[in-house]
């Protein structure tokens, strides 16, 4: 009998790896059930070893820290999607200019309200903003979603007049209409990556499902997802 895999996740790779999970299935391979909460909680579950997970999916930088503190196998850290950042605005809203940096910084300036995430996209956009010696002056109009909520409710609901996050989390939220990525002088890609949890017991079964997610047969996945091949 096939072992259930149990895996964790940040909110960004929730839909592609729902997609990958079910197409690996589907060619045969072992049940895999994948929890997405927040970026940082998925960390710090892996961190301190709560849960019985065999696989994490997260940024490379967070692979990076548990690999440090041997929460993950050694050699086990997979490259699998790259992500990039867009913009959003309220569906029938007015699309700002996003073409060079300066519009987009002139957007951000005009905006009455402004929303990022907790995860890699925010903290790049926080440093962009920090750059630009804006931070200061919009402060009172930025607001960050709360973990495990994505940016695009915020802008649906009409919390925020502008939005930034992966577009990977942004395609399939209704109510709002997607102006674009970043353009390439300020873009924000994160590399997301899996990684064999320490001390599951089913170590070769979670490197078979690691290989195949980063094999050729997933890219139109990860393409269908807003995401590419890493």
């Amino acid at each position: 009998m096939q072992p259930l895999l149990n895996g964790i996740s940040s909110m960004a790779t929730r839909q592609v790896l729902g997609e990958l999970a079910a197409d690996w299935q589907n060619r045969g391979g072992e049940p895999l059930a994948i929890e997405s909460v927040g970026g940082v909680d998925a960390a710090r579950r892996v961190q301190s070893g709560e849960g019985a997970y065999d696989l994490v999916f997260l940024a490379a930088d967070a692979l990076a820290r548990l690999q440090a503190a041997n929460r993950v196998v050694a050699g086990s850290v997979t490259a699998l999607m790259r992500s990039a950042t867009a913009v959003a605005v309220p569906a029938g809203a007015a699309l700002p200019d996003i073409s060079s940096e300066d519009a987009v910084r002139a957007a951000v300036l005009a905006a009455p309200s402004i929303g990022y995430s907790t995860g890699p996209s925010g903290v790049a956009l926080q440093a962009l903003f920090e750059r630009w010696g804006i931070a200061q002056q919009i402060a009172a109009r930025t607001v960050q979603a709360k973990p495990g909520v994505p940016v695009g409710a915020l802008i649906a609901s009409g919390e925020v007049a502008l939005g930034f996050q992966q577009l990977a989390e942004l395609i399939h939220v209704p109510g709002i209409t997607i102006v674009g990525p970043l353009p390439p002088a300020i873009a924000v890609d994160t590399v997301f990556g899996g990684a064999i949890v320490a001390g599951t017991p089913h170590e070769k079964e979670a490197r078979r499902v690691l290989d195949f997610m980063a094999s050729p047969e997933a890219a139109d996945a990860k393409r269908h997802q807003g995401m590419a091949p890493a």
